[in-house]
């Protein structure tokens, strides 16, 4: 456990500065006990995915580290604690800075209002700006000069699923930007890997209006006992198959 006392001044400054609840709760716990679990997350302070809280804390600019504890069950989950100050790179210490509005604009006018994963359809307000390389890992050096080709406008759900991913890449602790550059979750339409996995990904998300094509789509599937993305797999094997036998 360390001591509140051990840390550098500035550090120090930085933690008494942030102000959001979740981000707070995380840094005040940690300040008093040495370190907080997934667990403690969950149950004492009702956050339904911890790790959303501890992204909070590095927003601010704050190094958080994740190592393995043991549950009260005896599994092992995730904890979390500040990380080495000295290892802060140049303009992490300061923290996330605020999007200009214009920026969101320009982006839902690029992308046509579509989410960049899963193409849905949204209202501007509905889609969040990501950074196609985490600011975890490059940080906000630039922040004064935004390109807009270095963000996206993601949908909630799938904003949440590229910070998992993101979260539990071995890149998280490399904190490579190249390696950042080359997987979907930064390029959807041109990458090599996912989270460093040599996989490939198709996120759809079905209109108000292609509902009906949906349910067709999943009671086939269920007819011909396929989970959805299995069946849909099966279709486009046979449909290219098909096209072989025509040439």
């Amino acid at each position: 456990m360390t001591s509140k006392q051990e840390w550098p001044e500035e550090f120090l400054d930085k933690l008494q500065s942030v102000t959001s609840k979740r981000a707070r709760i995380v840094i005040d716990h940690i300040l008093e006990h040495g370190y907080i679990t997934t667990e403690e997350l969950e149950k004492s302070y009702g956050y339904s995915y911890p790790p959303r809280a501890a992204r909070d804390v590095r927003e601010h600019g704050i190094p958080l580290e994740t190592f393995r504890v043991r549950s009260s069950d005896g599994r092992s989950i995730a904890a979390y604690r500040f990380g080495i100050v000295a290892d802060i790179r140049n303009g992490m210490l300061g923290g996330r800075k605020v999007f200009p509005k214009d920026l969101k604009e320009n982006l839902c006018s690029k992308q046509e209002g579509k989410c960049a994963v899963c193409a849905g359809q949204f209202e501007q307000l509905y889609l969040q700006i990501d950074r196609r390389i985490p600011y975890e890992i490059a940080g906000d050096d630039d922040h004064l000069n935004r390109d807009i080709h270095d963000y996206l406008l993601l949908c909630a759900a799938c904003n949440r699923a590229k910070s998992w991913s993101c979260e539990h890449c071995p890149n998280w602790r490399t904190k490579s930007p190249k390696i950042c550059a080359q997987c979907y979750w930064a390029y959807p339409q041109d990458y090599i890997n996912i989270a460093l996995r040599e996989v490939r990904r198709t996120d759809i998300l079905w209109g108000e209006g292609e509902i009906q094509i949906y349910n067709t789509l999943k009671e086939s599937a269920r007819k011909a006992d396929f989970a959805v993305p299995d069946y849909v797999k099966q279709i486009v094997k046979e449909h290219f198959k098909d096209q072989e036998s025509q040439h």
